[in-house]
């Protein structure tokens, strides 16, 4: 009986030994691992202007209007596709997949973004929910940021990849070329977004909307950065062009974007350009197109 004794306490010794040597190797014992805190998202705030009301004949914006942001008076201009299936699959699931390029840059921009609604304004409630499907403070592929128009609010997850091109001036490469393009630099959270290779699989059988261009004017306004954009978006019937007009800008700080929101949105009001409205350029060009 003592020598089975002796044999069980060394027994056991041997394993706090090894289980202590273990465990300061992270081999064997589990360690509580702290889950990633929600993103700290920026914040974009968009409203929409009458575009009768502040563009001319030409599609320019009007001078009240150039003076009131102090806008440039040449504009940047963009072309952006849209890709997606013809039921708009990647869409359904808060996934947008873009192609750009500015006139004055030297490369291609591919977005892909995740977007989820918030709502009744509780923005912790949509950066925990994104937190469990993966996107969090961690994640420094993703840029987290909250859009905020007339009525809505909606945080989106962007990452963004550039491919050097030789090609100048705003245009993008042929349909077949984008989309090879879209599919090697496909991220893996979309890619096995719903099961394995998902992503790949709907992006493949994507096709594109659009493309169009549109033309971006930068200005100032109460200290702030502020960007108009023109966007000339097919009409419902198919057969004509509807200006769609954005004013916008950004901002990391989220102790004054309710302020500086109320003061745009009061100008805007004031001089009767405001439309109350929230902006849907992206889901207008996906249907559409």
């Amino acid at each position: 009986m003592r020598k089975w004794k002796k044999l069980t306490l060394s027994f056991m010794l041997s394993i706090v030994t090894v289980g202590g040597g273990m465990a300061g190797q992270g081999i064997l014992l589990p360690e509580r691992v702290s889950a990633a805190a929600n993103a700290v998202p920026a914040y974009e705030v968009k409203f929409l202007a009458d575009p009768d009301l502040v563009l001319d004949s030409s599609g320019s914006p009007r001078s009240e209007v150039v003076d009131t942001f102090d806008l440039n008076s040449t504009p940047q201009a963009i072309r952006v596709g849209y890709f997606d299936t013809d039921t708009l699959e990647l869409n359904s699931k808060g996934w947008d997949v873009r192609l750009r390029k500015k006139e004055n840059k030297s490369d291609y921009e591919l977005t892909y973004k995740k977007r989820y609604p918030v709502v009744n304004g509780n923005i912790q409630a949509a950066l925990t929910l994104a937190n469990q499907e993966g996107f969090d403070a961690s994640d420094d592929n993703y840029e987290a940021e909250v859009d905020w128009g007339y009525g809505k609010q909606t945080l989106s997850f962007s990452n963004t990849k550039k491919v050097s091109t030789k090609a100048a001036g705003a245009v993008l490469p042929s349909e077949e070329e984008a989309l090879k393009l879209l599919l090697d630099k496909l991220p893996g959270k979309l890619k096995n977004w719903s099961a394995s290779n998902w992503g790949k699989q709907k992006l493949a059988a994507s096709r594109a909307h659009g493309p169009l261009t549109f033309e971006r004017y930068t200005g100032t306004w109460n200290n702030q950065e502020i960007t108009l954009e023109v966007w000339p978006v097919r009409d419902e019937a198919g057969s004509g062009i509807q200006n769609i007009v954005e004013i916008s800008f950004k901002t990391t700080d989220s102790t004054s974007v309710t302020g500086l929101r109320a003061g745009l949105m009061s100008l805007l009001n004031a001089e009767g350009w405001l439309l109350p409205a929230d902006g849907l350029k992206t889901q207008l060009i996906l249907e559409r197109y």
